[in-house]
Parts: structure tokens; sequence; C-alpha cells
């Protein structure tokens, strides 16, 4: 079972291996920085390094009974693959698939597939995983093939060079192009859930309408921060909701004058209308951009294609 512990005031601004020393005492800090090395200790549900610096809130999460990645067996997983080289390895993720094995979900993730269709993964942390989709958001997903590539995404990641791009579908209307920029951190209530906290770590999001449907709309969305959950707590806070989100969008928002059976479509979507269509990030030589492209998944396609009829 995963251990979950929040970093005091007191402790912020430190190292990550330090404090997990000290967080985590009935471990020695050999092994938690092996964990650490190996990607088996997380911060914010993200891959972080021995020296990372972590602040106040922040939280470090560690699972002890894994201690072998090799315990993740080999599945065959449905996944489309868009490209593959020696360094990483593109992924259009189907929604509905959990990204690894964790509390609650403990095969049939996409690790498992990345195993069974490449062993050698087993010697890359966390099967080569190196960022993250919620389970029901579909989409591009980079998955690094050897050490070095990891190492490389995981610095562009952290110095904010990695450009991600979304299309949602949201309830409600807005005009134009706008930023969202409200720090976020955990639901004071509701540990599982995000919520907009003065105290919350920044959080960067800009929206750009690419078609109204009268009460509905098509959102174009660019993060440069990957807090969790982090398009769908800023769409909601702005009376956006994501068609779908049974977190944020619980009450399965309709806008006036739906007909009923829209009404219906809307509100038996299976997931959140929310998709990574392109990803774009440096070569590891760090002289080209690379991008690559998810095209939209057939049941948001769907959808849109209903909201036109309004």
């Amino acid at each position: 079972m995963s251990i979950t512990k929040i970093v005091k005031e007191d402790n912020n601004r430190s190292r990550l291996d330090k404090i997990a020393a000290e967080m985590f005492i009935e471990y020695s800090r050999t092994q938690l920085k092996k964990w650490i090395l190996e990607g088996r200790v997380l911060v914010n549900n993200e891959l972080a390094k021995p020296k990372d610096m972590v602040f106040y809130q922040d939280e470090i999460t560690i699972d002890p009974i894994k201690e072998e990645k090799v315990s993740w067996a080999p599945q065959e997983i449905a996944f489309e693959i868009i490209d593959e080289n020696e360094d990483f390895i593109i992924i259009n993720k189907p929604f509905g698939l959990v990204m690894h094995p964790g509390s609650g979900c403990f095969n049939g993730t996409l690790a498992n597939g990345l195993l069974f269709k490449y062993p050698e993964l087993k010697h890359v942390p966390r099967s080569g995983i190196v960022h993250r989709l919620d389970k029901d958001t579909s989409g591009v997903l980079v998955v690094a093939r050897s050490e070095e590539f990891r190492n490389h995404f995981i610095d562009m990641m952290q110095n904010r060079e990695i450009v991600k791009k979304y299309l949602a579908i949201s309830s409600g209307s807005t005009l134009g192009s706008f930023e969202i920029n409200e720090p976020l951190g955990r639901d004071k209530k509701n540990r599982t859930k995000i919520a907009i906290r003065d105290d919350g770590k920044e959080a960067l999001t800009f929206v750009k309408l690419l078609e109204n449907f009268g009460g509905y709309c098509l959102l174009d969305i660019l993060i440069k921060t990957g807090r969790t959950h982090q398009i769908r707590v800023h769409l909601a806070s702005k009376k956006l909701p994501i068609i779908g989100d049974g977190t944020y969008n619980p009450r399965k928002i309709i806008s006036k004058d739906t007909s009923s059976e829209l009404v219906d479509i809307i509100r038996s979507f299976p997931r959140q209308a929310l998709h990574a269509h392109q990803i774009s990030f440096l070569s590891k030589n760090k002289e080209d951009m690379i991008s690559y492209e998810a095209p939209v998944p057939q049941d948001m396609q769907n959808l849109i294609e209903n909201l036109k009829k309004l």
C-alpha cells in the first residue's frame, strides 16, 4: 500500500532525498534514494530526482510493497503506437486506461501493456512512463525508451520546455482567448480532488475558443504547468466545466434550449471530454523541436457533431 505525506512549512525548499528520509524514518536514506531513482517515489504524482526541491504542501508518495519494478507483470493491453525510435515511443492513449499499477488498480494498466510489447522497458524506471494523463483523458503520450532520454525529458518538464495542447468540450460559452492563472492544491475537504487555493502551487492555463455551439464550446488549451487535474479545475472555475467530468461537473450542467435528445447524449457521455492532441519537445541533442499529434477520438467527434445540430 502506498504511503503519502505532506511537506510541512518548516521544510519548504528542501531536497527530496533529504526530506524523504526525515518524513519516512522507517526506511533508510539509501533505500529511499534508490526508490527515487527507480521512479517509485513521486512528488505530487510526478517523477522527481533526489536533488529536486520540494515545497510546502507538496505530496510525497512511496510504495514500499512494490520492491521490484518487474512485479508489474506484462499484460497484453490495447493501445495505439503513433511512432517509435531508440529513444522514445509515442502512444495515443485511449480513455479508461490507467497509467500504472497502484492503489485500487493492480493490473491492466498502460505500464503492464508496455512491458508486454517492449520487455526491455523493465530496465527503465516506471516502464518508461515520464508524464501522465488521467484515466479518462485520451491522447498523445511520450514513453522513454532509455535512461538517457528519460532524464532529458524530465529536465525539459522541470524547465517548462515541453508544449502540451489539449482539446476540451465544455458546457457554457466564451469568446476569444484568455488565460487562467490560479494556484492549485488538494481540496481541504476531499483529498481526492484539487481546488484553487491561495496557498497552492502555480498553475497557468491558456484557453482559446475554437467553436461555439450555443451553450457549449470546443476549446483549444495549452498548459505551462502540469498540475494534477489542472485543466479540469481551471475550466470549472470559469463556469466552463468539461462535459462528462464526474468530479468537477457532477451536476452534468445542461445549457438552456438543449433538446431532450441532446440532453441524453451529454449526460450519458462516459468520460471527461478532454483529449491531449499535441505534444512538442526538443530532441535529445536539443537542436530540433519534435511534435506529435493524436487525432480527436471518435466519441468526441460524435459529441461535436451532435452539438453542431443545436
